[in-house]
């Protein structure tokens, strides 16, 4: 499974659950695989973060973090690195691109029609608003 991809404690538990393993068979094999650097929340998280940030927002990044079993802590350490102006800059690129196929004649609009799907991909508010607004300033001058 780890060959595949990385997986957190949680997720490995629970698929080798799911496979038959009796709880103590997961619980030493986990054990193992984290004493020999296998298995690390701390990196998974980072790296599910640095794959994601493109095209999702915190919100669904945490969710996502969460649903897999990371803690709180490890949940706020991966999502730590973001750079607020890389989140904004994902927003707009995806407002842009939802602009470009059907453009909205005023704001208002924009804002109807890009912001539910960017709040759907987990982005904020603030970050919808502004990216909605670029997405409309871009269109405009093209």
């Amino acid at each position: 499974m780890l060959a595949r991809r990385a997986h957190s404690r949680a997720e490995l538990r629970q698929k080798l659950a799911r496979r038959g393993y009796e709880a103590e068979e997961v619980d030493s094999a986990v054990v193992r695989l984290a004493g020999m650097g296998y298995l690390n929340d701390e990196d998974f998280a980072r790296g599910l973060v640095r794959r994601r940030k493109a095209s999702r927002g915190t919100l669904a990044l945490s969710s996502e973090l969460a649903a897999r079993g990371i803690s709180r802590e490890g949940i706020g350490a991966a999502l730590a690195g973001l750079d607020p102006d890389d989140q904004l800059a994902a927003a707009t690129r995806i407002a842009e691109r939802l602009y470009a196929e059907k453009p909205s004649p005023g704001y208002r609009e924009t804002l109807d029609r890009i912001g539910p799907k960017l709040a759907r991909r987990g982005f904020p508010s603030s970050v919808i608003v502004a990216a909605c607004r670029a997405a409309l300033a871009g269109g405009s001058e093209a």
